[in-house]
Formats: structure tokens, sequence, C-alpha cells
């Protein structure tokens, strides 16, 4: 079993991603010893603030815009309780199981930081659900990305406490239950203790690794996509030359570039129409380099922003106890990770933008020399026409759903948190058109895939002929009509789960 040690300073996407995605007892997090010490450390602080009586916003005051009413210190653990189930106003499906752990994962190594004064069984009892698949169920809607993701958070923190609903061994249950079976008590909150559970950018960062984790493997199938398709249709590479790029040296233009030279090398259909004197192709496959290029752009602003966030302090107020001071500030406030998200959301589009027409260039025989639709007899079938038209209608959505939401802020709390992100609304969207891009690109890859077909005898790279065993496992070539979602789906599980790259790379190395 592969340990991973939190410790609020050296979490990484692949972390979240290793531990979201992994089966029962094969990941488990810890808390790192210094982690434990540094809690220690600042919940005494809070206790020494408690017992002063010094007023203390998010320790003895209300929240928000009832920071100005002092609470007893009898009633300093009720305040925690009601701030958790008052906020608990989420509303639509569930996350996935996946997005949740992840939340959890980021929620526990801010709170390990040692700046928020936060009970530590709180943070143990969050790394048992994880450790134990026990899911709370936290409904995806209810958060403008200020003031920390505060109604989604809070249905985690009301599972903590025993009161709230997960999904624990394949059935939705009362947390108490889950949390007694695995030989644990609910978490009986102290000062301070709901707001730090809930008061940060946990749920948007979760959204945000995970969706970076996706697009990475999602970049490299697009230039396979392109290459094979390229080579379906009998392009040039005339346009993939590296002094052309050279003269323009962006660097995830350069990276598509050599991917799809790399990709392609030693097909014999290249080769077979060397002289054809064909010069230029469409944009859609002549400046593959330059629009693929432009998303990786966008996935590496992403990973720098949220890979600086996944280790932030995004609690307030901030307890920073060499200074004996605790600060009010904003670091919950998700602008930077929203914005990066939206631009992600719009780099993951073009993706899916680029492929829909290279999709057409194989339907027209005008253009392609091969049967129309890709059916050996057309009229009788209408082979891929739809499938054209499915990758047409996610193109489109994908559109109205790269209107960036961090654009929009509505001003809630009687104005005192007048501005706000969106943060979580951008990465749920983003995450929708990831979702498209990918069906987007199986649909191309069921299109190219058939198109090489048509060159035979001829083969094509040995990586693209290795792609096409592994879809040829369960999609055989496209003789007459059949139902073709079925295809689509499955050749959309092998692009999600990384097969058909780990194909390809069999014989080309890591892809850039």
């Amino acid at each position: 079993m592969k340990e991973i040690i939190i410790d609020g300073h050296s979490l990484s996407v692949d972390d979240i991603y290793e531990v979201s995605y992994a089966k029962k007892n094969t990941v488990k997090v810890k808390l790192s010893d210094i982690a434990r010490d540094n809690m220690r450390k600042s919940k005494a602080y809070v206790q020494n603030i408690v017992d002063k009586g010094e007023p203390v916003y998010g320790i003895n005051t209300g929240f928000g815009a009832l920071s100005d009413k002092h609470i007893k210190k009898e009633d300093l653990s009720q305040l925690q309780v009601n701030l958790i189930r008052s906020h608990c106003t989420g509303v639509g499906k569930p996350f996935t199981k996946e997005i949740t752990k992840a939340i959890m994962l980021l929620r526990a190594n801010c709170l390990a930081s040692g700046f928020s004064g936060v009970t530590i069984e709180a943070v143990e009892l969050l790394i048992e659900f994880i450790n134990n698949d026990i899911i709370p169920v936290v409904p995806e809607k209810g958060s403008v990305g200020a003031s920390g993701d505060l109604a989604p958070l809070s249905h985690i923190a009301l599972a903590l406490i025993g009161e709230g609903e997960v999904v624990y061994g394949g059935k939705e249950v009362r947390s108490d239950f889950a949390i007694r079976d695995i030989g644990r008590e609910p978490v009986v909150l102290g000062p301070k203790d709901g707001l730090a559970l809930i008061n940060g950018t946990a749920v948007m960062a979760a959204l945000g690794a995970l969706a970076i984790k996706k697009t990475e493997n999602l970049i490299k199938v697009a230039d396979i996509c392109a290459a094979t398709t390229l080579d379906g249709v009998r392009g040039t590479l005339r346009a993939y030359d590296p002094k052309i790029h050279g003269l323009k040296p962006h660097p995830g233009q350069i990276a598509s570039a050599i991917n799809v030279n790399n990709i392609i090398a030693g097909s014999q259909i290249l080769d077979s129409h060397v002289d054809c004197g064909k010069v230029q192709d469409p944009y859609s496959l002549r400046c593959v380099p330059q629009v693929h290029g432009a998303s990786r752009q966008t996935l590496a602003h992403a990973k720098e922003v949220i890979g600086i966030e996944l280790n932030a302090v995004t609690d307030n107020p901030l307890i920073f106890l060499s200074e004996d001071e605790v600060i009010s500030g904003g670091n919950f406030h998700g602008e930077a990770i929203a914005m990066a998200m939206d631009y992600l959301a719009i780099g993951v589009a073009e993706l899916c933008n680029i492929s829909e027409r290279r999709v057409e260039k194989m339907m027209n025989p005008t253009f392609s020399d091969l049967p129309a639709f890709l059916t050996p007899e057309s009229g009788l079938n209408s082979g891929l026409m739809i499938a054209h038209v499915t990758a047409a209608a996610l193109t489109s959505e994908n559109k109205y759903l790269c209107h960036p939401a961090s654009v929009d802020s509505v001003p809630t709390s009687t104005d005192k948190e007048d501005h706000v992100s969106m943060g979580v609304t951008s990465g749920r969207k983003l995450h929708e058109v990831i979702e498209n891009a990918t069906k987007c690109l199986a649909i191309e890859l069921l299109c190219n895939s058939q198109a090489i077909e048509f060159h035979r005898p001829l083969r094509s790279s040995d990586a693209i002929e290795e792609l096409i065993t592994h879809i040829r496992k369960s999609v055989d070539k496209i003789e007459e009509d059949r139902v073709f979602y079925k295809d689509i789906n499955y050749i959309e599980a092998l692009v999600d789960n990384g097969e058909l790259l780990r194909a390809v790379e069999k014989h080309v190395g890591k892809l850039k």
C-alpha cells in the first residue's frame, strides 16, 4: 500500500489524482508528525483567545455580516454546529466519488499547515473518510467561490459531526453509522472548528487538479488523432517541418509538431503520395501545432496557478503563532483558480473545435478521395454521417460553456461579500468541456481508424497501427451500417483510461 503524507506544503496534482482514483486499500493518506505538532499549537492558541474572552472574528463572533456579534464562551461549540447546519444549502446532483475525495484531501492538507486552529480530530476523521471510502453526499451547486466553498464544504463537515449522509459500502447511509462502523466517533466541534472546515478553496482546487490530469492525457491524444487523420486523408507533413516552428517558437506549438512527426514516422501511406504535388492542406490539418500548441499553453498556465493553490492556506482568520497574531484576510477568494479554469476550458474546447473540422474532411469525398461518410457502399449505407453531426453538436455546446464564469459576481451576505469568483461554476463547466472533447476525439478516432482501412494493403506507422489494433479489439472495420454509439463509447473509454496513449507511446516513447 502506497502512503501519501500530507503536511500542508508538498501535495501535488499527481497525489490528488492517485488518491481520488485509487482502489480501496491501495493508497493510504497520513498526517505528518510536523503537521500534527503545528495543529496542536495553533489549537492551543485558539483556546487561549477563548479563555481571555477577547472578541476575535471566527472564534467568538458571528460570521460574515454578523461578525459584530460577540458570542458567549458557553455557546461557542453550538455556534460552530449552527454554522455547519445553516450552511448546508447545496443543491443539484452530488459530486462524483473521485471529486469528493479530492476535495477532502485538499481540505485536510490546508488545515495540516497549522494556521487554522482546528482540532486535530476533525482532520484525522477527514483522512479516515478518504482511507475507508466514506464519501459524503455533496451537492454540486451552491458555491459562489469566495468566503470559501461554504455550502459544499459544509456538507462534508456535517458528515464529520455525524449528521450528514455518506456513500459507504455502495449504499447511502447516515454518516454516524459509517463513522462508528470503522471504530471512530463523530467530531465534537470546538471554537473555530466549523469555520476552519468550510472556509477555503478546496472544491475549486479539486476540480482544477483533476481537470489538469485529464487534460494532460487529452492533449496528447489530440496529437495522435491529428496524425492519424492526416495519414487517413493523405495529407502532407510539409507544415510540420521543424524549421517553420523554429520561427515561431511557442513551446506548445513545437511540442505538438514534434509529436505528430514522431507518431506518423515510417508510414507507408505517407510515402505513397510523396510526389503527389500537394502543397497545402486545410487549416485543421496544416495548423495543428499552432492550435494544439495554444491549448497546451492554457494547460501550462492552469498547472502553475493550481499548483500554487494546492498547498495554499485558504482559511480565515489565520493564526500566526510566531508573530502572536490572528489576521483576517481573503485567501478564501477563488479568483485566480476561477480564471485559470475558464482559460483552460477555452483551450480544451479548441481541441474539440479543430477535431470536428478534421472529421468533416474525412466525410467529404471531394477533399479526401475516400468513400463518402467512410462507408464502402454509400446511399444504401449512411456510414459515419451522423457521427460527424454528434461531433458538431458537442463542439457547439462547448462554445457556450466557454463563456467565463469568473467575469460574473453576485454580491451576498448583505453586501459584505460583494465580489465573488464563481470558481466552482468555472470548474464544473471545465469538466463538462473536457467530457465533450473526449467524446469528440473518440468520434475522430472512429473515423480515422476507418479511413486508414481504405489504404490497405499499405500500412500506417507502427504507432498508428498499434492504435488501430487496440480499437479493433471491440470496434470492427465498418462494412455496413450498424449502431455506432457503442463504438464511440468504447473508444471514449480507451481515451479516458489512457490505453490508447500508452499504445502509441509504446512505439514513440513519451509524447511531449
